[in-house]
């Protein structure tokens, strides 16, 4: 039921593809927005829609605690409990466990839930399986991950930890229905060249349909994640797609994924930014760059303002009666002013949540197709 196909190509080691799931096929790259107690806050599934999000994203450590995979599998699985007949990617929630600082063994990680205190473990066989319940059509392994500023012996502990994780994690995918969903392996191992290659290698030989890089440096630090891939790019297998786990902070950071040959990427950071005013606003450009690192062409992300986006509390925007940005064809540019938005951001409304998420996940989404097609002219 799953199969990649590459399409076409982009700029720098760029490409196109279809990565098909049984709920509809994935036109790579693709942004995907992050749902995850299995809602995009402030944004109906058909907004979803409209914005051309392909997948979203929950995540099983939070469903996995409120309201439990089992009611979740009960109700129909999350396509059912969240009426999106779309791909959706779970993530086992070992991120989460690590930056709750649980207490971590060969067995698992206990820890304590955020929300009461109570004590939980988590394995590669619980987290697999709450996956299963949860229904998800990419499923990812149960992962030990590493910080960016990790030593050698943490990087390669961590690794190893994450390595004998997999392979517990395949053969508890493998009891389900593993036609039904596809289990990505993660590679960790942090700033290490050597420790990064190695643990590639060892996601490649075990197959999995997709690969994921993972570790607080992707999407963290760009400089960072855009080393990382150029020490593995070597060894990833044409037919697999590629995904940078966390990595959206803006719209040149997916650009610059896309030029590295990534497919698939997700962040908080549009809708998190988005409830805190600040808002997208720029286009894609492409250039020939002489001495890029890729070869020219390269993508840019042009846009008058820092950070590529507007603070929509300030002053300036009081009387601006230009939407947020010109070129942005989602509803929320295409009926409502940047004074608007300023006043019902001032006045704490709840319709400007909506009205703002939607404009920064729609510029993520047209960023992709911007890049595209402009490598198509």
């Amino acid at each position: 039921m799953f199969e990649y196909k590459v399409t076409g190509k982009l700029a720098g080691r760029g490409r196109t593809g279809i990565f098909t799931t049984p709920h509809g096929d994935i036109q790579t790259p693709v942004f995907m927005p992050v749902g995850t107690h299995a809602s995009v806050k402030s944004v109906n599934p058909t907004d979803l829609e409209k914005i051309k999000a392909q997948i979203i994203l929950a995540n099983n450590y939070h469903l996995f605690l409120r309201p439990g995979s089992d009611i979740i599998a009960k109700m129909g699985g999350l396509h059912s409990f969240m009426n999106w007949d779309h791909p959706i990617l779970t993530d086992s929630g070992g991120f989460q466990v690590w930056s709750l600082k649980g207490n971590t063994s060969p067995d698992g990680v206990e820890f304590r839930s955020h929300l009461d205190g109570s004590l939980n473990f988590l394995s590669p066989e619980i987290a697999i399986d709450s996956e299963a319940k949860l229904g998800a059509d990419i499923i990812m392994a149960f992962d030990q991950c590493t910080k960016d500023t990790a030593t050698v012996d943490e990087a390669r502990a961590a690794v190893e930890l994450t390595q004998n994780w997999l392979l517990r994690s395949i053969k508890e995918w493998k009891k389900h229905d593993p036609g039904k969903q596809a289990l990505f392996g993660i590679i960790q191992g942090a700033l290490h060249e050597d420790i990064r290659r190695e643990a590639t290698q060892f996601v490649v030989d075990q197959d999995t349909p997709g690969i994921a890089l993972g570790g607080e440096t992707i999407g963290f630090n760009m400089a960072g994640t855009k080393q990382v891939v150029d020490w593995i790019a070597d060894l990833l297998p044409e037919n697999k797609p590629r995904y940078t786990m966390g990595l959206g902070l803006k719209p040149s950071d997916v650009l610059s994924a896309i030029t590295l040959g990534i497919d698939m990427f997700d962040c908080v950071a549009p809708t998190r930014l988005a409830r805190n005013g600040a808002l997208y606003t720029g286009k894609v450009v492409i250039k020939n760059v002489v001495g890029a690192q890729h070869g020219a062409p390269e993508y840019h992300f042009e846009s008058e303002f820092t950070n590529e986006r507007i603070n929509i509390g300030n002053k300036q925007f009081e009387t601006d009666g230009k939407p947020i940005d010109p070129d942005c064809d989602c509803d929320t540019c295409h009926h409502f002013t940047r004074a608007y938005l300023h006043h019902l951001f001032h006045t704490k409304e709840l319709l400007y949540y909506s009205l703002a998420s939607i404009h920064n996940l729609r510029m993520m989404t047209k960023t992709v197709e911007d890049a595209i097609a402009l490598s198509s002219k």
